[in-house]
């Protein structure tokens, strides 16, 4: 049987082409034929091309280079050798997409060109780090930040392409670089959604006087967890748990029909949360003792 180490490089090389893929496309079908400025490593290159002559090439392989040690030291070598694929694969892919005349045609249209390179951007670099490496270059720096600081990757990713754009107003075309900000914008809103996509989660509070049999439902016929907060009215002071449990958006309306069933009048507070960590969710379930009858508290039951 194959190691789940092997399974999981199976699984993540796939999605790494893909991205890479997507963004190559992006670039090769909107970007080029229009003459639009972007960030990134290329950004920052033209930046230092006429600021101080430095070739364009050089500097992306030398900078690329960095931050591929950089990587190596801060995000491991695993993150290291997925990056080294997109690396050698992304130029590959650009150049095969880069002889199909068909994409030069696409449009002329400059603000489309933004719009549509913007998505397919921001969803192959999702894709990309969402398989657990990076497309190289500027793709390296958030991460580190997200890893050392907490800094949401879109943020970060805005934030440098941002200063990358305004830094070549000094040469470019305002109306390209305007186009760029706008790029930038969507591809940073697009690559947040695409992280958090399949982690967002539904929270549900219920505030119910049948609290056991609902709590006892939701573990025994949902099979989600539970916790119980002891909570206090706010008008007659009762004494009485509030059930709280997380479930799948799918989950949601058979959660609703269930705790109605039980009680019509059941309070329910829902919102959505952006991630969720832990057993049956990041972690395998485990077998779980048969849920156990509340103790009665000593000297009878609680009136």
């Amino acid at each position: 049987m194959m190691p789940e180490k092997h399974l999981q490089w199976l699984r993540t090389v796939p999605l790494i082409l893909l991205g890479n893929a997507v963004y190559a496309l992006a670039v090769t079908a909107f970007i080029l034929p229009t003459g639009l400025v972007t960030g990134g490593s290329t950004g920052l290159a033209l930046v230092f091309y006429h600021g101080a002559g430095v070739p364009v090439t050089l500097f992306v392989s030398a900078f690329n280079l960095l931050m591929f040690l950089v990587g190596l030291a801060v995000l491991g070598r695993q993150f290291a050798l997925t990056t080294l694929l997109s690396t050698v694969s992304y130029p590959l892919i650009l150049g095969v997409l880069e002889r199909l005349p068909q994409l030069e045609a696409l449009t002329s249209d400059r603000m489309l060109a933004a719009v549509y390179g913007g998505l397919m951007i921001g969803l192959g670099i999702g894709i990309v780090i969402k398989a657990g490496a990076s497309t190289g270059g500027m793709d390296i720096p958030p991460l580190v930040l997200r890893k050392k600081l907490g800094i949401p990757v879109s943020l970060s990713m805005y934030g440098f392409d941002f200063l990358i754009l305004l830094f070549q107003m000094r040469f470019a075309d305002q109306e390209q670089v305007l186009y760029g900000l706008l790029m930038v914008l969507i591809y940073t809103t697009v690559l947040d959604k695409v992280l958090l996509f399949g982690q967002a989660r539904t929270q549900v509070k219920v505030v119910s006087e049948q609290y056991e049999q609902i709590n006892r439902e939701i573990i025994q016929t949902l099979d989600r967890g539970s916790t119980l907060i002891h909570a206090e009215t706010g008008y007659l002071r009762t004494c009485r748990p509030v059930v709280l449990t997380v479930v799948s958006n799918r989950e949601l309306p058979r959660l609703n029909e269930l705790i109605l069933s039980i009680d019509p009048n059941a309070f329910m507070v829902i919102n959505r949360v952006s991630e969720v960590k832990g057993r049956g969710f990041t972690l395998s379930k485990e077998n779980r003792a048969p849920l156990l009858e509340p103790e009665e508290p000593p000297g009878g039951s609680q009136a």
